[in-house]
């Protein structure tokens, strides 16, 4: 990277976002340009993305570009694709799209994929026995139930999936997850399913996360419980010679690779078993081809042509020289409510960071707030805060097809698939253009910017297609401004003051006259109001 052009380009850029405050500028105006929708929006690889309401110009676009080429950013995602240890703090690569490669991918000369598709056969193999009847439980009786057991990566981006092509109707195995280690998640999977009939997969790669042993505990617990054997009912995915790998008694277990992050696992085994079971291996290798397509288009398109490259330059224009700090996820689709959560983790986790890869701290904020609701839900909660309050950007995404059209043929009016989109079109649209009503409790200022997703339809291609588009996206966020989306030590602090704690809770549990050593003033209030159940 040149530094003086790039300062210059940043520069740019900064004036260029001044003159977006001018009246002339204000998306009433730019949205009514002439051709100003087929200059602002991509349509490819079965995605539209629409962000002629964002508040860019020609000239801010093609700085925009000029900032990625200067800064490397299509040729740092190909470095990733191609194996290189582009986590520079953990000295690893980062290889998710490799599990959804149909080509050879190189690790330091190793071959990768034979490995790769040994687990995917070994996947295939076990979910069609589970499905089939032929893999049974203690008693003998079918699997009708499996429960995920994780938290963070290990389930957020599986439940996007599950939730998402719930509507696809062949889904005899009931699916759970188990996250939280409040005992009220457990109890009230417990209350759903047939403990003889489940299998529980338990996922973490290192298999020390606490959360998650603490709930195998309890897994275990309760299968002793009800007499049934652990090695009949427990699945476990994690990293080889870890210790849920090297065991007598579990059912199963499916690698982790160290180059893939738990944000970035949903097309792994960690996604890929459970997939499998619960909805079929045959939505799971249609997922994988959404995703790989969507990989290619990242790797290989021009940026004017590139979705989420472009997108992901939208992200840095409006927090970095717009100063949004929010972005809404606004799905017009209920199915896709998941995948709010799931980018939470994967935008937040990926790009919440002080410092560059050089250990330089970062001039400019990184990372947005992230949240969301589903479409019309939205409208009648936080829209208040969007349409008159502070602005923040939006995403909204559209589904062409629903799944169920049947009932809604007798319509003779507008259908609510129809009501949906006039929702969701007269949204983006009151946001962009305001109104000029002289009551101001009725004024809407407008020019506030959002961007608007279609796929045609929640195939298992499609949805595939979503989630690469958001990791590459987040990615390409992360190389514009130089960091490192794949740690997350940020979460890691917290993790050992809780052993701290968990410590003292330890020895009171044994001797309640015991006060521990490193209590401080506020640790010791609340650990008082734990043991003596009152504040």
């Amino acid at each position: 990277m040149n530094l003086a052009k790039h300062s210059e380009i940043t520069e740019n850029l900064k004036t260029l976002s001044k003159s977006m405050d001018l009246p002339e500028n204000h998306l009433k105006h730019l949205s009514k340009h002439n051709n100003r929708l087929t200059d602002f929006s991509i349509d490819d690889c079965g995605i539209f993305f629409d962000f002629s309401r964002q508040r860019v110009n020609g000239e801010i676009l093609s700085s925009l570009i000029e900032l990625a080429n200067e800064m490397g950013v299509k040729e740092k995602f190909q470095s990733m694709v191609a194996g290189d240890r582009i986590n520079f703090s953990e000295k690893r690569a980062a290889l998710h799209t490799a599990v959804r490669s149909s080509k050879s991918v190189y690790l330091d000369d190793l071959n990768i994929k034979p490995e790769m598709d040994q687990v995917k056969k070994e996947i295939r193999v076990f979910s069609e026995d589970v499905r089939n009847g032929k893999i049974k439980g203690t008693t003998g009786k079918n699997i009708t139930n499996i429960v995920v057991v994780g938290i963070g990566g290990s389930t957020l981006g599986t439940q996007y999936v599950f939730n998402a092509l719930e509507g696809l109707g062949n889904n005899p195995i009931n699916t759970c997850f188990l996250s939280s280690v409040d005992i009220e998640n457990f109890r009230a999977i417990q209350n759903k399913i047939d403990a003889e009939q489940t299998i529980w997969i338990i996922i973490s790669k290192s298999f020390s996360t606490v959360e998650t042993l603490s709930n195998e505990n309890l897994v275990k617990l309760f299968l002793i419980d009800n007499n049934l054997d652990p090695a009949k009912h427990i699945v476990t995915i994690t990293s080889k010679g870890s210790p849920g790998n090297c065991r007598n008694d579990i059912l199963k277990s499916f690698p982790m690779f160290d180059f893939i992050g738990g944000r970035f696992s949903v097309t792994s085994a960690v996604g890929g078993v459970p997939i499998s079971i619960g909805l079929g291996f045959s939505v799971y290798e249609e997922i994988l081809k959404g995703a790989e397509l969507m990989d290619l288009h990242a790797e290989n398109k021009e940026p004017e042509e590139n979705l989420p490259l472009i997108a992901a330059l939208i992200n840095i224009w409006n927090n970095h020289y717009l100063n949004y700090n929010a972005i809404g996820i606004i799905p017009y689709a209920t199915p896709l409510l998941k995948l709010i959560f799931h980018l939470q983790q994967l935008m937040m986790e990926s790009n919440g960071k002080s410092f560059d890869v050089n250990e330089n701290k970062l001039l400019n904020r990184s990372g947005m707030i992230v949240f969301g609701d589903q479409g019309t839900n939205a409208q009648h909660s936080f829209f208040q805060l969007a349409h008159q309050g502070q602005a923040f950007p939006i995403e909204f995404i559209g589904v062409v097809k629903p799944y169920h059209e049947e009932h809604q043929k007798l319509y003779k009016g507008v259908t609510n698939h129809q009501e949906l989109w006039a929702n969701m079109i007269s949204q983006a649209k009151t946001l962009a253009e305001g109104n000029d009503s002289k009551d101001k409790n009725r004024y809407f200022e407008g020019n506030r910017p959002s961007s608007t997703i279609l796929i045609e339809s929640l195939s298992p291609l499609n949805i595939g297609k979503l989630l690469s588009f958001y990791e590459a996206k987040t990615v390409y966020e992360a190389f514009l401004i130089n960091i490192n989306p794949f740690d997350q030590f940020g979460v890691e602090l917290g993790k050992e003051n809780a052993n701290d704690i968990r410590s003292e809770i330890e020895k009171r549990n044994n001797d309640i006259s015991i006060k521990p050593e490193k209590s401080d003033e506020i640790t010791e209030f609340y650990l008082n109001a734990l043991f003596s159940g009152k504040i």
